[in-house]
């Protein structure tokens, strides 16, 4: 005797398709989300001690700011997930287009500050095209070289790439902003080698490379040739010695501030290098100085963990991204990414170059830190669409 029943049965439903939702939600690298949300709170609390004493009368005033910046990149976050990174592939021209435009922009809209144009007043919020352009910048390079994966090994396309990368790059030095130009230049060249580019062919790159730097800062000043401003040249020598009260000041009294942190750090009262001020940009440029001068080694190595959890992440993303473009823009991201960590902190302490470059979600500036959050954003749309892959060839 058979029965009848109203239930569904247990294979009818583990038929049944699970909501688009909720299928993009299990495909999320939740690991990375949540590192990136740990780095954004804590940024904002050494934020608010590191300038706790700049505008008097308002110790939240720059808090406040980065807060509602971290809004902002949550949407450009959201955004970036949810739009299939293939469709910067298919249309990459015109992000290359829209990467052109950013850097054009600044010449005609832009106000001269401290002899350079690198940010756009909209009355209620500045912002810098070239942070912006960071992540537009690896997602043209990476469709034009994808667009020609079967000739990569040719020295035609990869000079291609470079005069596709040039243009771009030479219009931020001219801002001037050198410390961007390198994270544009280190982006170009991590493109090229998850790309497929043969290693003699990066080898050949890096020495032109090479006698390129060396050129610009000895030979060609020795003929009287100056390319780059004498701050500039001062910055790159890395002699904080040389000149302590002029233009290496800023390095001299960032190795006092990271010097004086010791193992847990003074506090923000007894943090007399970015209480007082002597440390000029403690909130930008040098905000690792001041972090490592209020909250020691241990602050400084929970932060650097953090960035190390991050670019583990990136880095499976890479391993696990569903076609070429995902792994080529991914690779680009991450090396960008982790070069301006290892440069800002480098500079700190005297073993890498001055050059402005910010520190990821703790820098007090909207436009780094709504472009990070957008990097995240395109690391997890990659990641989603790797997973999707699988799981229809499962």
């Amino acid at each position: 005797m058979i029965e009848a029943t109203d239930r569904p049965s247990v294979r009818s439903a583990a038929l049944r398709p699970e909501p688009a939702l909720i299928g993009f939600l299990r495909r999320l690298d939740w690991v990375l989300l949540l590192a990136a949300g740990a780095l954004v709170a804590y940024g904002l609390w050494l934020v608010s001690g590191i300038t706790r004493f700049d505008v008097p009368g308002d110790q939240n005033y720059f808090v406040v700011r980065q807060g509602v910046a971290a809004a902002l990149g949550v949407v450009g976050l959201v955004a970036a997930a949810l739009i299939p990174v293939d469709v910067a592939r298919r249309h990459w021209r015109l992000v290359y287009g829209m990467t052109l435009a950013l850097m054009v922009v600044v010449f005609a809209a832009a106000e001269a500050v401290r002899g350079s144009k690198r940010w756009i007043d909209l009355g209620v919020i500045q912002f810098q095209p070239s942070e912006f352009g960071k992540v537009l910048f690896v997602l043209a390079i990476a469709g034009f070289l994808v667009d020609r994966a079967g000739r990569i090994g040719s020295w035609r396309t990869v000079l291609a790439a470079l005069g596709l990368g040039a243009a771009p790059i030479l219009l931020v030095f001219l801002q001037p902003d050198l410390g961007t130009t390198l994270v544009y230049s280190a982006a170009l060249l991590a493109t090229l080698f998850f790309a497929g580019v043969r290693w003699r062919q990066l080898l050949v790159l890096l020495v032109v490379a090479a006698l390129g730097i060396t050129s610009v800062l000895w030979l060609l000043p020795s003929a009287g040739i100056q390319v780059l401003k004498p701050y500039q040249a001062a910055r790159l020598t890395l002699d904080p010695g040389a000149d302590p009260g002029g233009v290496t000041y800023n390095l001299s009294q960032s190795i006092t501030a990271v010097g004086s942190g010791g193992l847990t750090g003074r506090g923000v009262i007894q943090a007399s290098q970015t209480r007082l001020d002597y440390l000029p940009e403690h909130a930008t440029d040098f905000a690792f100085a001041s972090l490592a001068e209020q909250r020691g080694f241990a602050g400084s190595a929970i932060l650097l963990l953090l960035y190390l959890l991050v670019v583990w992440r990136g880095l499976r993303v890479i391993t696990g991204a569903g076609d070429l473009y995902g792994a080529v823009v991914a690779g680009g991201l991450v090396f960008a990414f982790l070069f301006q960590i290892f440069v800002n902190v480098g500079m700190t302490m005297g073993v890498a170059p001055v050059t402005g470059i910010p520190l990821p979600f703790v820098t007090v500036g909207g436009s780094s830190m709504v472009t990070n959050l957008v990097l995240i954003g395109v690391l997890q749309s990659i990641h989603a669409r790797g997973e999707f892959a699988r799981g229809r060839f499962r």
